[in-house]
């Protein structure tokens, strides 16, 4: 065997084979041409060389060619990293997991061979694996600033890491189906600059179709000439709502992108309720070929692969990697994917670089995480070749925060002027009423013709919305299926836009993104941020003064604010109190300042990290350093702990036999979603005790008892009473 070329892969066929140094080579090539926006090209290819060194072992020939038992094939490349002088850790780590994932350093000093930890596996005796001297290993190093603190050997580490498993995945892909498969694709970045160009001119130079247009024309200009123009960095996008910030921050990022030769723009969404939308119309300007949306339920990854167009193939592989021009992707997944260890997470991480970020709805940056996800917004701005947008209509007070993880970043604004732009897109006059009886609450939205009211619970919402006129009564919650909510928002739509009778109660899901214009709103005592949103969807076009719009903040008698909205209501109190209780004065750049900055001082600073993220890296966890396993399993932005019910109705009743014939697949998961309802425990063992649900053993369940369901008012929260709250 010694006189053969040692042997990384044979094709299922068997007709083909690859040698280690021919994957070892093409790994190699392709981590290093991945690196090269953050200056790692050769550190990259350093450990593509390293990575499968194990298989030139005669114990890995006798697994691949005898199909003899599991080698260890990872742990001789980390080895080798570190014998090195200087040694390599970040290397060392990316090997060690290139199948498993980052592992955990571990304690250097009584590290177990056996322990799966980096400084274990340094231990580890391994296979011998002499023939790896072939290897023309390069002479390298990380960048000098990857190595400056702990946070930054951790965040390169990943991006490492990264690189190689994209690189090893791709190089084994293309040898194993005898051509590349087709990823990527799209058109380049200018192209599509000239599709967004056309659009914008098309506004720029037409008339405004309301009232709104012209300010919102001037936050379009100032985007396409700051982009154009303005150097790599970081940036606010403070636009009212309704200022048209979607597609202006989409100019502004196609322009820079343009300018600054980057390769993507990356679309980061809060709510996977407006994901979609957003989606849909970018796909729509752009090209559905140069669009990729990734997230759990979308469609080409809720369809068997078998079933799927060419189009929607390329869009499964870009979703691996995303290696895509525009991505349009959640909060969650994004800052989730970056303190990852797995694999299948961390693989499209190195594409982040060399991109232009925009970060839509600001300030819903989770408070538990905010800290490590402004390292990580620091990190890609500051080394990685990335511009982040932090947009929103309520610009949270980050400087503080940026300044120290990075003292040499500067936010900078792309409006001309927010003071008059908020001046100039007022719609609304918004008053505190005080404190309400429900019954009180319900009679003057009755009286309305047209409202909206947005309140803290969902046990609220179906109150409130039993008490209102059948006709043309609305009731949105997440006790809805997804399928239903997106119904009713069609049907709420309609109504509006032909004047007809349309009275909404829903929770906070329609804050953010929801396209709807009411000519009143009511919002339950809420933070500040959450106060704006719901004044965003009255008088949205500008149809009407802003002393007609009224928007009103209310209390309901008898009902104690929620835990988790205690302090965001006490800084809404705190900023009304410093603006002499006058809440029309709240919609303005100053008195959003002083909430947050009140929100933060009252949460703490270790609040902002509720897990110690960031500690882990700076300190260890119990004499574990550098717990990479460890962090990523404790980074979990969602974390409520809720039960799936799934819905036999309509297209879930087919879903849910199939559920139950055990012919299951994440494909069918994904499309269960759109008839699912997520249940906090005492809600889900209610509806047990009273035998209305099939238990699955996973821990979800299928409802059996459809009265327990309805289509305007979603799961029922009595169930024990056997009678749930149905229109």
């Amino acid at each position: 065997m010694n006189s053969n070329p040692a042997l990384a892969h044979i094709s299922e066929d068997k007709a083909r084979a690859q040698t280690v140094y021919e994957h070892l080579s093409g790994t190699a090539d392709l981590a290093g041409e991945f690196a090269a926006p953050f200056g790692a090209t050769e550190e990259a290819r350093f450990a593509g060389w390293l990575h499968d060194i194990g298989k030139y072992s005669t114990a890995f020939q006798k697994r691949l060619l005898e199909d003899g038992p599991r080698v260890d094939h990872a742990t001789a490349g980390a080895q080798e990293a570190m014998k090195c002088r200087p040694p390599h850790p970040q290397a060392a780590f990316a090997v060690a997991g290139h199948h498993t994932g980052l592992p955990d350093g571990g304690n250097q000093r009584n590290a177990d061979p056996e322990d799966g930890t980096l400084f274990g596996r340094l231990k580890k005796p391994v296979e011998p694996y002499g023939g790896w001297q072939e290897v023309p290993l390069p002479q390298s190093a990380p960048p000098a600033w990857a190595n400056r603190d702990l946070l930054d050997f951790a965040f390169f580490t990943r991006m490492l890491y990264s690189c190689l498993v994209d690189a090893d995945f791709l190089d084994t892909e293309t040898f194993m189906n005898g051509r590349a498969a087709p990823r990527g694709g799209g058109e380049g970045i200018p192209a599509l600059l000239e599709k967004a160009r056309t659009q914008a001119e098309r506004y720029l130079s037409g008339k405004a179709a309301s009232p709104v247009g012209q300010p919102r024309n001037a936050v379009l200009q100032a985007c396409l000439d700051k982009g154009a123009h303005g150097p790599q960095g970081l940036y606010t996008l403070t636009v009212p709502t309704g200022g048209g910030k979607t597609f202006a921050s989409l100019a502004f990022a196609l322009e820079h992108a343009a300018a600054q030769g980057m390769k993507r723009v990356i679309y980061v969404i809060p709510y996977m309720s407006i994901i979609d939308q957003t989606a849909a119309n970018f796909t729509k300007l752009l090209g559905e070929e140069n669009v990729l949306a990734d997230y759990s339920s979308a469609e080409y990854k809720t369809t068997n692969t078998e079933d799927l167009t060419p189009a929607q193939y390329r869009q499964l592989l870009a979703s691996e990697n995303w290696d895509a021009p525009v991505i349009v992707t959640t909060a969650v997944q994004f800052f989730e994917s970056l303190y990852a260890n797995r694999s299948s997470r961390c693989r499209k991480l190195h594409n982040i670089a060399d991109s232009v970020i925009i970060f839509d709805e600001a300030q819903t940056l989770p408070l538990d995480y905010l800290k490590p996800c402004i390292s990580a917004i620091a990190q890609l701005v500051q080394h990685y070749h990335a511009t982040a947008v932090l947009c929103t209509a309520t610009q949270p007070a980050l400087e503080s925060l940026f300044k120290e993880f990075a003292p040499e970043l500067h936010l900078q604004e792309i409006s001309p002027d927010t003071e008059t732009l908020y001046e100039t897109l007022r719609r609304t006059t918004i008053r505190d009423i005080g404190t309400l009886p429900q019954e009180e609450l319900a009679a003057q939205l009755a009286a309305l013709p047209q409202v909206l009211c947005v309140v803290n619970r969902r046990k609220t919402a179906q109150e409130l919305y039993a008490a209102l006129p059948e006709e043309g009564s609305f009731c949105l919650t997440t006790l809805l299926c997804a399928a239903d909510r997106r119904r009713q928002l069609d049907e709420i739509r309609q109504r509006l836009a032909d004047g007809l009778p349309c009275r909404v109660v829903s929770t906070s899901l329609i804050e953010a993104g929801v396209d709807v214009d009411f000519p009143a709103a009511y919002r339950e005592q809420c933070g500040l941020d959450s106060l704006l949103q719901t004044a965003g969807r009255c008088n949205r076009e500008g149809r009407r003064s802003a002393a007609e719009s009224k928007v009103y903040c209310f209390r309901l008698e008898g009902c104690a604010v929620p835990q988790m909205l205690h302090q965001h209501v006490h800084a809404l109190q705190y900023a009304a109190r410093c603006h002499e209780n006058d809440y029309a004065q709240l919609n303005t750049p100053d008195a959003i300042r002083t909430y947050f900055q009140e929100l933060y001082f009252a949460r703490g600073a270790e609040a902002l990290d509720k897990k110690g993220i960031l500690d882990a890296f700076r300190h260890g966890i119990s004499g574990c350093q550098f717990p990479f396993a460890q962090v990523a399993t404790e980074f979990q932005l969602i974390e409520t702990p809720t039960r799936t019910v799934y819905l036999p109705i309509g297209e879930g009743e087919a879903l849910c036999a199939q559920l139950r014939s055990g012919m299951v697949s994440r494909s069918l998961y994904r499309r269960l979603g759109t008839y699912s309802v997520a249940c906090y425990a005492p809600q889900f063992e209610k509806l047990d005790a009273a035998g209305a649900l099939e238990l699955l053993p996973e821990g979800s369940a299928i409802l059996t008892d459809l009265n327990q369901y309805s289509a305007k008012t979603g799961l029922a929260l009595d169930a024990e009473t056997g009678i749930g709250l149905f229109f």
